[in-house]
């Protein structure tokens, strides 16, 4: 090291893991839903509808996800899940609506990740 010249040094970034968020957000009920998986894939997302679809608005029968154009967003992610009949089950209650590319501000679930991301995770969080 000179006089005058700042010393250089390199950081590298040490990645301890990622998880997912799933999340399904109802504005008039207050209501939001949020499932953590380890992996984001056309059959958790199917699951996580699924449950949805079961155990959260079992009494209704149309149920209209907006979402953005993600590649597991599609309807052939419940028959790679599922069997036929029971992809065609739950996708009878969906109605998919999709936000336009670039306008994540328009996608309620989004802007919920958002805030969890400022309030939770400044820092680290052990398990799942």
């Amino acid at each position: 090291m000179e006089p005058g010249i700042p010393e250089k040094y390199d950081y590298e970034y040490v990645r301890n893991g990622t998880a997912n968020i799933f999340m399904a957000v109802e504005f008039k009920a207050g209501k939001r839903v949020t499932q953590v998986t380890k992996r984001r894939t056309m059959v958790d997302f199917a699951q996580f509808v699924r449950m949805l679809v079961d155990e959260e608005y079992p009494d209704v029968e149309n149920i209209r996800l907006v979402m953005d154009n993600l590649n597991t967003h599609k309807e052939k992610s419940f028959y790679e899940a599922f069997g036929e009949e029971e992809a065609e089950g739950i996708l009878s209650k969906i109605e998919f609506h999709y936000t336009p590319k670039h306008a994540s501000w328009l996608n309620a679930a989004e802007i919920e990740i958002n805030v969890m991301d400022i309030e939770c995770t400044d820092r680290r969080i052990g398990d799942m």
